[in-house]
């Protein structure tokens, strides 16, 4: 795999144009925007302002599995993220399941956040201009609209820059994550000023099970993590920078969650985030009494979304890049537009795809389908160091799992803790999903398998 993608020869299919601070901000910029712009209006009536330890247990899972993918990156330098890893440590048959994992994730992701989008569009328009996007254009069918078009028209733009080229790509997602770390310290600077400790008297109201509950429905967030790895094809030197990218990635986004989190609950009563739209700008503007903070951090949210649903779409399409290559779908996936170096076809099937389900699917549905699909990617890349090891232990790594075997266990143990949290409804239609992914791979995949041309 890496002798074919040119890992260590700096070549391959797509164009090596993207840089350590890049990539970095690509982890960032996907996952800073899902989780705290709008997320905590989910989860905070469901834990109260314990959200905050829920961000942390997020975290720590998170945190553990990035050792895990930092370590597999680093041995498997190529495009596919988990599905590549799986790929690589246990066959094609997992690899189907985690792809099937993946393109849920993202997919279903790339959609919540378009969602949310529109929602922080509607109060910066609000403010500047008095106006707001009338709600049959705005909100799904299930929440009294006829469709979402401003996450429509998200998606849309988002598509066109990636088929433009992924170097251009990252240097407009860089730039917007900047602006996105700038307005989320300045919601921390005058958010603090609201301080309230009896916000906080009532920590955990609905106990641990709430905690571990909420957890689930951050989790999802943390998909930049899993973002880095799709564009192993695409960096220089992908044996360190892929590992520094994920190790970076985590703790900056980690640190300014948890911060984020402690403020807006202190800042404003848990009872109050309940179906609260633009969260954080609504907080700002009580804090005030003025519109101006709660403006700025508006238009910094609808600028982070965009660099969230970029890099999310993004991902997608270099994993099913990846699968096309194997023979696991379709060739036409694989093929790249020979100016550009980019996967055309790939970015318009999902564009298409994302845009039905951000225009016509209610937010909260989106996020935990997406939490399950995440964790499930994780898991199996954790379980993926311990097979590698095993099998291929003399393998050139740029990063090695501190901790061994102990971190990819907890790891393992981390993401069962949280599934085990997630509504039953969410966990039957994920094994369904799952389950249609199995028969597309025995019905297809494997009459059109590489492998299965190389063996015979």
């Amino acid at each position: 795999m890496t002798a074919e993608t040119g890992a260590d020869t700096e070549g391959g299919e797509l164009s090596r144009s993207i840089g350590l601070f890049q990539l970095s901000m690509i982890g960032i910029g996907a996952t800073i925007g899902t989780g705290i712009f709008f997320v905590l209006s989910q989860a905070v009536p469901v834990a109260g302002p314990a959200v905050v330890w829920s961000f942390v247990i997020a975290g720590a899972v998170a945190g553990l599995t990035a050792l895990c993918y930092a370590e597999l990156a680093g041995a498997v330098p190529v495009s596919g993220s988990s599905y590549s890893y799986a790929y690589a440590t246990l066959g094609e048959v997992v690899a189907v399941g985690v792809a099937a994992c993946l393109l849920l994730e993202y997919g279903v992701s790339a959609a919540a956040v378009a969602v949310g989008w529109s929602e922080y569009l509607n109060e910066l328009l609000d403010n500047l201009l008095g106006l707001r996007i009338p709600d049959v254009l705005s909100q799904s069918p299930e929440s009294g609209g006829i469709v979402n078009l401003p996450a429509v028209v998200l998606v849309a733009l988002v598509s066109l820059l990636l088929i433009r080229g992924a170097s251009e790509s990252a240097t407009v997602n860089a730039t917007m994550v900047m602006i996105k770390i700038g307005v989320l310290v300045l919601f921390i600077v005058i958010g603090i000023t609201g301080w309230n400790s009896d916000n906080l008297r009532d920590f955990a109201p609905f106990g641990l099970a709430s905690i571990t509950g909420a957890a689930g429905i951050i989790f999802f967030s943390y998909i930049g993590l899993d973002a880095v790895s799709t564009a192993g094809e695409e960096v220089h030197n992908p044996r360190r920078t892929l590992p520094l990218a994920i190790l970076i990635a985590l703790v900056t986004v980690t640190s300014l969650y948890v911060a984020v989190a402690l403020v807006a609950v202190a800042a404003q009563p848990a009872s109050a985030f309940e179906g609260q739209e633009a969260g954080l700008a609504a907080i700002l503007e009580d804090i005030t009494g003025s519109t101006w903070p709660a403006t700025v951090l508006a238009a910094g949210a609808v600028i982070s979304i965009f660099s969230v649903t970029l890099v999310v779409i993004y991902g997608q399409t270099r994993i099913l890049f990846a699968m096309g290559r194997d023979g696991m779908i379709p060739p036409a996936f694989h093929r790249v537009n020979p100016r550009t170096l980019t996967p055309v076809f790939s970015t318009i099937v999902v564009a298409v795809i994302v845009s039905l389900l951000a225009g016509l699917l209610p937010i909260e549905f989106l996020a935990e389908m997406t939490s399950i699909g995440t964790l499930v990617a994780f898991l199996v890349v954790s379980v993926g160091v311990i097979v590698l090891r095993r099998i291929a232990p003399d393998l050139p790594r740029g990063f090695r799992v501190p901790g061994y075997p102990v971190v990819p266990i907890l790891s393992v143990l981390g993401c069962i803790w949280i599934i085990i949290d997630l509504r039953p409804v969410t966990i039957i239609a994920f094994l369904i999903w799952v389950a249609v992914a199995m028969v597309w791979y025995f019905t297809y995949g494997i009459r059109h398998s590489r492998l299965n041309e190389v063996q015979s």
